[in-house]
């Protein structure tokens, strides 16, 4: 066993699972008040729900001997016939176990990012069933083609170093194809809905930025030169990423919104996922930017096609993914790039897009027409976090409030609700005082 290899597994998995509060948190504050507790648990229960899973039979199904290139066997259902000295990588390589943990947190991850397109109007018990579905029918088989010896994109050497396919496209237009089942918030471009707490938003931030260090980093299974080139690129690109947002959000809406800086900084850290290790820092910064400004661009598109992605999912994972995803066909060194590579990279983008599309579909019609997926009408009226959790996240009865004002304020000035142009769910802004709908 590498001992320096495996600490270097072991941190990074336990700063992946970071990430996954850290998108609660992000998601969060991107809410209204009677939505903050559930959009936290919508998170946290795909910790539980996966886990368990991931044990019982998902890294066989994902890691498992190859069956024909599309999933994987199930000789290790409950992770038998593996062995605490179990190495991987050969005689100077880390424990199967340190693997499957880091790859568990990339699980739990990949159905928490889709439940910000779902906020304010699901069933609890629904999302958590639907979430155990997913990952079984969805995310498992695709993470064997993308990065288990034998299934197909791995073998067609479609570059994913760490998840613009099987994480990031994967989650959101699996996220589209749910809110196209789902339907529309209640008021939707009719009502108000503005983050009802940036500085939670700015924390899960950085939450998310310091985990993403171990998500892309740690995915070189080693600590190496590998390793060190995918977290310097994490960063810069981060940050290019970040000032293509502002940049671009100054020159359509005039201002640079807190809530932009956020959201540009995950259009990075998502674009650079799949690229970040085959690109020169250059690249890197390429890819950040251009993600940036079409990130932004892209979280107005719900709009004009009638979709209701509560917080730009769709807008952020799916477009940055295929950002990244494409970017690094052409941008790859050492000789990869060109257009054959490109031709490689479409082909494993598009086939994740459409699978995923279409199973999402079919399993989120599956639980609408069963537990029911869709909150009631007055459920979603009173908020979610009464209906499901029995809880408020604040207690205005503390300060002696029974209701809380709100002055008029002007719209954010941005492409769409949050994460992306945050809170246009803000374009139509009211012109005098009004009752928080708690």
């Amino acid at each position: 066993m590498n001992g320096a290899d495996t600490a270097f597994v072991l941190i990074s998995a336990a700063l992946v699972m970071v990430m996954t509060p850290g998108l609660a948190f992000f998601y969060g504050g991107m809410v209204r008040v009677k939505s903050t507790l559930n959009m936290l648990m919508m998170s946290f229960v795909s910790l539980g729900v996966v886990s368990i899973l991931w044990v019982l039979y998902g890294y066989s199904l994902a890691f498992g001997t190859d069956h024909g290139g599309v999933i994987g066997s199930l000789e290790h259902v409950g992770l038998r016939g593996i062995a605490a000295d179990t190495l991987t990588g050969g005689d100077e390589g880390i424990p199967v176990f340190a693997f499957a943990l880091f790859q568990l947190m990339f699980a739990v991850l990949t159905p928490a990012l889709m439940s910000g397109a779902l906020a304010d109007r699901v069933k609890f018990s629904g999302w958590a069933l639907f979430v155990g579905l997913w990952v079984t029918l969805v995310y498992f088989p695709v993470a064997h083609w993308v990065w288990a010896e034998g299934g197909w994109l791995y073998e067609l050497e479609v570059i994913d170093f760490a998840g613009g396919t099987a994480v990031h496209i994967n989650a959101g237009i699996g996220a589209l194809a749910a809110v196209l089942v789902v339907g529309k918030r209640i008021g939707f471009t009719k009502d108000p809905m503005r983050p009802h707490s940036l500085p939670l938003v700015m924390l899960g931030t950085a939450l998310l930025w310091f985990g993403w260090f171990g998500f892309n980093a740690g995915s070189a299974l080693a600590a190496d030169g590998t390793a060190a080139t995918m977290a310097l690129n994490t960063q810069v690109a981060t940050g290019a990423a970040m000032l293509g947002w502002l940049a671009y959000e100054r020159v359509r809406h005039g201002a640079f919104t807190t809530l932009g800086a956020a959201s540009g900084a995950v259009a990075g850290l998502v674009a650079i996922t799949p690229a970040g290790a085959n690109v020169s820092p250059l690249g890197a910064i390429l890819i950040g930017l251009v993600a940036g400004a079409a990130c932004s661009a892209a979280v107005s598109l719900k709009f004009r096609l009638g979709y209701d992605d509560s917080l730009d999912v769709v807008g952020v994972h799916l477009v940055g993914g295929l950002i990244g995803t494409l970017l690094v066909g052409v941008l790859a060194t050492d000789g990869v790039g060109g257009l054959t590579q490109l031709g490689k990279q479409a082909a494993g983008a598009f086939s994740v897009l459409g699978f995923s599309f279409a199973v999402s579909w079919l399993l989120a019609t599956l639980v609408q027409a069963t537990v029911g997926f869709r909150a009631t009408e007055d459920d979603e009226t009173t908020g979610v976090d009464h209906a499901y959790h029995a809880e408020t996240a604040y207690d205005f009865s503390a300060v002696g409030a029974t209701a809380v004002g709100r002055s008029a304020v002007p719209a954010t000035p941005s492409g769409g609700s949050a994460p992306g142009g945050p809170a246009a769910a803000t374009q139509a802004a009211p012109t005098t005082n009004k009752k928080v709908e708690a």
